[in-house]
């Protein structure tokens, strides 16, 4: 009886049940378990956005790569957008944490996915990457951890590692947010797109870091910033951003998106709803100057800068302070002090007449 209930599938466009439900149970643990939660989970309106971004103009890729997976709701948010048969090998990712690399497969069984159609890895992405057979990728998408700590200066083998060695620097042992961005680069196929949040940091810091923005920047990888409203991660009120990189492009300008103001506020955690989403696409795709919330910017001006991928240095905010008009003002004043004049004269008339009647 329970083999016939109704449960839907990929094919109606819907996740079935039983995945609706896991991912509904671990978006409450993630709640509920604040920073430890938020480090295996990325919101559903966070997901959709990122693969939303590596989408644009495509029906069909040859795979989903997430270099720190988590519980794979990332990649699962494809098969929701163009259908698991319009994902050609299937989807791929690689996790450090044991319990959360099985909640990941679980996962992919649960919405329908077959073991033959996913790669799901065991491991250090950074120290002992999978999946070196596997051809690049053409969508990329990943919440990897913030500012963690990684082996980086401390191997020699990592300095001439073909994945960071491009960029002449590793990043700094403390803060491995960039050795991810690198190696996600390294992953992505030639007409690919890779959506990564970012830690706020990652884009002005200077040092190794900003050898490395340099590198990115020079070689024409970074395509877009979209700086997001802050409070949308379990575990986290920062605003973060995403960092959109491809390899083919032909305009060396990157595109700046303040998407700061871009939420609603529900229950304990901010979203971003349909309108949202579709506001930051159609300025991702269209690629012009909207006041107070995108910006083409040129190579040159952003070199001239240091290298600092920051939305705030090159869009500037709305100024959303009254505006106060000065002559008014006075005038109202003068108004004023006349009348204050007028009724004190009064107030003496009738102490005067009160006093002539004693």
């Amino acid at each position: 009886e329970i083999g016939n209930l109704p449960l839907g599938d990929f094919s109606s466009h819907s996740i079935d049940m039983f995945g609706d439900a896991y991912e509904f149970l671990m978006t409450m643990y993630a709640s509920s378990a604040g920073k430890s939660g938020g480090e295996f989970f990325t919101p559903q309106d966070v997901s959709e956005l990122l693969a939303r971004l590596t989408l644009v103009g495509k029906t069909k890729v040859n795979g989903v790569y997430d270099p720190a997976c988590g519980s794979g709701s990332l990649l699962l948010r494809f098969a929701k957008i163009i259908g698991q048969e319009n994902i050609d090998r299937g989807y791929f990712g690689q996790e450090i944490n044991l319990t959360t690399y099985n909640l990941a497969r679980i996962n992919m069984f649960l919405h329908g996915v077959g073991f033959e159609d996913f790669s799901i890895a065991l491991g250090d992405t950074l120290t002992d990457p999978k999946h070196w057979d596997d051809e690049p990728f053409e969508a990329i998408v990943s919440n990897p951890p913030y500012s963690t700590r990684w082996e980086g200066k401390n191997s020699a083998i990592l300095v001439n590692d073909e994945r960071f060695a491009p960029a002449g620097v590793l990043a700094p042992p403390s803060k491995a947010d960039l050795a991810f961005t690198m190696h996600i680069l390294h992953w992505l196929a030639e007409d690919g797109v890779a959506a990564i949040v970012t830690f706020p940091g990652v884009l002005y810091r200077g040092g190794a870091e900003g050898k490395i923005r340099k590198y990115l920047v020079d070689n024409n990888f970074v395509d877009a910033i979209i700086q997001l409203p802050s409070d949308l991660f379990f575990g986290t009120t920062i605003s973060t951003c995403i960092m959109v990189l491809k390899k083919s492009k032909q305009d060396p300008s990157i595109l700046f998106i303040d998407a700061s103001a871009e939420f609603e506020r529900r229950s304990t955690k901010n979203q971003l709803l349909d309108k949202h989403r579709q506001k930051i696409l159609e300025a991702f795709t269209a690629r012009k100057d909207v006041d107070h919330f995108a910006r083409l910017v040129k190579y040159e001006e952003v070199a001239e800068n240091d290298y600092n991928l920051s939305v705030s240095s090159y869009v500037e905010p709305e100024d959303t302070r009254e505006f106060i008009n000065i002559e008014e003002l006075n005038a109202n004043l003068v108004k004023i002090v006349a009348r204050q004049q007028e009724l004190r004269a009064q107030i003496d008339q009738i102490v005067a007449d009160l006093e002539d009647t004693k």
